[in-house]
């Protein structure tokens, strides 16, 4: 069973730039932005229905999590962005996230 997000507050800790970039290199295409203070990456697809399918299963996941990125959609990509508004960072919670969007494509 994978880890479960924890509840987000202000306070709560977040990964510095150097632990971002690290811990993102254990994740198949995702980067530390540090002008977003997010992680984030970029999916393309074919055509819109795998777009949309995509988008759909990301929304099944933060729902379950209770934590929740922002998505930029267009026809054939869908770009992922984790970032912990309340904690003003990257947490874990964004990490758990982002490997369980990875868990799509195992």
């Amino acid at each position: 069973m994978s880890k479960k997000c924890q509840s987000c507050h202000p306070g709560m800790p977040t990964f510095n730039k150097q632990q971002c970039q690290k811990m993102c290199q254990e994740l198949d295409g995702w980067s530390y932005n540090i002008e977003k203070n997010c992680i984030s990456k970029t999916f393309q697809f074919k055509g819109f229905y795998q777009t949309m399918s995509l988008v759909n299963a990301i929304a099944w996941i933060a729902q379950q999590q209770g934590h929740h990125p922002d998505m930029h959609v267009s026809y054939n990509q869908v770009i992922v962005e984790f970032t912990t508004h309340e904690a003003g960072g990257v947490s874990e919670n964004d990490f758990i996230s982002a490997k369980e969007v990875e868990a799509l494509f195992k």
